[in-house]
């Protein structure tokens, strides 16, 4: 675990400094105390009667409204031999200057090992969170040698500007690593090396509204999981159970969940699939139907319409199996590959208990999806364990078939049962829900886009009514 050097003096106190003794659910109550430009507030936790519990300080500075990101790459030269029995492993860490005169940290580079002339690796940063937009605040570098047990040994330091960085590679980008300690001791020290910039290029970001509002359309499919390990919808314990007076497990999903994403699709027509269910009149098995029982048109009048459509299937099909996602997942697919240009973006929703019966088929199918513009939301359902959700979601490792690993993380899991009460009736919080559910998203949409080098459209110009009609009005 490394840290900053312990010898440095504290930052001065503010006079915008607020002082409180808290515990940690009270630090929402002093946000409202916080002006704006830059503040420190001291939270004195509580908790262990009688003891001092430590305190929290959190510091706040208004951000600039910058968007540009820099991507560098630095190297040194002849930095000082800190290892016995080696050379060094050298790593960087960059420190934002504040108003106050202090120190945050905004970016820390990979270690290298056992040289003294290292090239570190090119990295990105948005110019915010490096000097906040301002071309001139002082950034500082320092200089360690990387220690097993965390104790990194401190080679030395130097500072610059976003400003001098700018000037790309020249001799202005070449930086005296100086250690204050050892210069103070040594009459003859120069330096611990040197650091050179390599290279400095300048990117503006856009973000997933800038695509929004250049038109990209987002479409909104919903699937739901009709397979018997739901229980018998005549049955209380089914989380398809029909009752009259409360929306079922399924329902309760399907109207939070849609509620939240159905604002980002602009005409509010929804798809609306399920699978693993045999269909009348012959009782042949699907997996991919049509709710609305209309498999050229199966569009849904918005969420409501597809409330409908799903407790009307509930009536006409018989729960079955297996539970199949590649057919419903291959559906959207087909879609998405016909829509490479940036000007539509496809999300799946699918709504299941979580026994998923084809895994190698819907690895295999994600993989291939991860190409196209298309991402997949699975919520999941009652009390089963969803360790397979979980594994799809590739948040930890990467889903792969056959040898091949998905080209971009699409899939994103989230638990219905962390979000509503002991009773199952009540969502604990939409804020909360909607957050999670649209976590992955912009940055699932933004790596399709990156990736194919797809720019925003320009946002048409604001609408302003002919000149007669304001002479009307008026």
């Amino acid at each position: 675990m490394w840290a900053p050097d312990k010898s440095a003096a504290p930052p001065p106190k503010m006079d915008s400094r607020y002082t409180s003794t808290a515990g940690i659910g009270d630090l929402n109550q002093l946000s409202a105390a916080i002006p704006a430009t830059r503040v420190e507030v001291s939270v004195s936790c509580r908790g262990i009667p009688g003891k001092k519990c430590g305190t929290i300080i959190l510091t706040a500075e208004e951000l600039n409204c910058c968007r540009d990101a820099v991507l560098m790459q630095f190297c040194a030269n002849k930095l000082d031999k800190k290892d016995f029995f080696g050379k060094s492993d050298p790593f960087l860490v960059f420190y934002r200057s504040n108003e106050d005169g202090s120190f945050t940290i905004c970016h820390k580079t990979e270690v290298v090992k056992n040289t003294l002339n290292p090239v570190w690796q090119a990295f990105k940063i948005s110019v915010r969170a490096l000097c906040n937009g301002d071309y001139d605040r002082t950034i500082k570098v320092e200089v360690y040698d990387w220690d097993r047990d965390g104790s990194h040994d401190f080679i030395g330091e130097f500072t610059t500007s976003y400003r001098e960085l700018s000037r790309g590679q020249s001799q202005f980008n070449v930086y005296e690593v100086v250690n204050p300690k050892k210069k103070g001791k040594k009459k003859k020290y120069t330096n611990s090396g040197t650091v050179t910039l390599l290279s400095f290029l300048v990117e503006t970001e856009v973000s997933f509204l800038d695509y929004i509002k250049g038109g990209t359309q987002i479409n909104f499919t919903v699937a739901i999981d009709f397979t018997a390990s739901n229980g018998n919808p005549a049955q209380p314990t089914s989380l398809h159970y029909m009752n009259p007076y409360q929306l079922n497990a399924y329902g309760m999903a399907l109207k939070a969940v849609g509620e939240i994403v159905q604002d980002y699709d602009s005409d509010k027509m929804f798809p609306a699939l399920g699978f693993g269910a045999k269909l009348p009149p012959d009782g042949r098995i699907s997996h991919e139907f049509a709710l609305n029982g209309n498999p050229q048109n199966p569009y849904c009048d918005g969420i409501e319409g597809v409330m409908e459509a799903y407790y009307r299937s509930l009536k006409s099909v018989q729960l079955y199996g297996p539970t199949n996602f590649a057919p419903v997942i291959n559906h959207v697919a087909r879609y998405a590959s016909s829509v490479k240009d940036g000007s539509q973006y496809f999300v799946l929703l699918i709504v299941t208990d979580g026994v998923i019966s084809d895994m190698a088929q819907t690895k295999e199918s994600i993989v291939n999806a991860s190409k196209l513009p298309m991402s997949i939301i699975i919520v999941g359902v009652g009390p089963a364990e969803f360790d397979a959700m979980v594994e799809l979601d590739g948040d930890d490792v990467r889903v792969s078939s056959r040898g091949k690993y998905a080209e971009r993380d699409i899939v994103q899991f989230v638990p219905f049962r962390d979000y509503i009460d002991r009773s199952g009736n009540h969502i604990l919080s939409m804020a909360r829900l909607a957050k999670d559910v649209l976590a992955e998203i912009p940055e699932q949409f933004l790596s399709y886009m990156r990736a194919r080098g797809i720019k925003p459209s320009p946002a048409p110009p604001p609408y302003t009514p002919p000149t007669h009609v304001l002479q009307t009005q008026i």
